[in-house]
């Protein structure tokens, strides 16, 4: 019964381990280079797109695009409730001027237009599309704002959530696609300010070069004036 349990302990510190091991891995992992990477599409995945979404006040249509999901017997699925035989349909939400999901993509098309063209032509994975309905009513420019991976930063083969999050803009209709968050720095949270028409975000710069993101890593602050038609990123210094 003793060697019962002591190898019920070890099993668990194992298992504690191996987990805070997974918890700690890196997102960034240096070469000699230190460029970023960016990896292929991955071709064995099944595409599929939920209807399109039409923003109040724009003449666009935007049609989320990712990967089919399929979920063990009895699971729920992650996005929506829609599922016959264990597969998810559903591949995005939709909040107030908000998508999210893991999207591999967004298509745009004019309504009166049967033309749908891609926001990105490279491999992306976009967790938030964020529609700017109140500086669009106040300055009449149509911005799009998403956070997003768009390279793999650590190294693993593939995009995803354990790669380093960045932020974009774009136009309504998806054209003007530009990063504004700099590279190998992860975006720490963005802010709407309506009454000065700014994008207000924080990014975090691993300067050690650990591959983590800590308490010995330097904060950037930036804006961006969005009643410009230039989107110029600005830094300031709140401390």
């Amino acid at each position: 019964m003793k060697k019962y349990f002591k190898y019920i302990a070890l099993i668990l510190v194992g298992t504690v381990i191996s987990c805070r091991e997974e918890v700690q891995k890196p997102k960034v992992s240096y070469s000699a280079s230190n460029k970023v990477s960016i990896t292929k599409a991955d071709t064995t995945q099944i595409e599929i797109a939920d209807l399109p979404i039409q923003m109040e006040g724009t003449n666009y249509l935007i049609h989320p695009v990712g990967d089919l999901r399929v979920f063990e017997r009895g699971s729920k699925a992650r996005f929506g409730t829609s599922s016959v035989n264990d597969v998810s349909f559903t591949i995005s939400n939709l909040g107030e001027y908000e998508i999210t999901g893991y999207l591999q993509n967004l298509k745009f098309q004019k309504v009166d237009s049967d033309s749908i063209r891609p926001l990105s032509d490279k491999p992306v994975l976009i967790l938030t599309a964020t529609y700017l309905k109140t500086v669009a009513d106040k300055t009449h420019n149509n911005v799009m704002v998403y956070t997003l991976t768009d390279s793999d930063t650590n190294k693993d083969g593939k995009i995803d959530t354990s790669d380093i999050k960045t932020l974009y803009l774009s136009d309504i209709s998806g054209e003007n696609f530009t990063k504004v968050s700099a590279d190998l720095e992860e975006l720490v949270d963005w802010n709407l300010i309506e009454s000065k028409n700014r994008l207000y975000f924080r990014t975090i710069e691993d300067t050690n070069q650990n591959g983590q993101f800590d308490k010995n890593d330097v904060l950037h602050y930036n804006y961006i004036d969005l009643a410009s038609k230039k989107w110029e990123v600005k830094s300031y210094k709140p401390i």
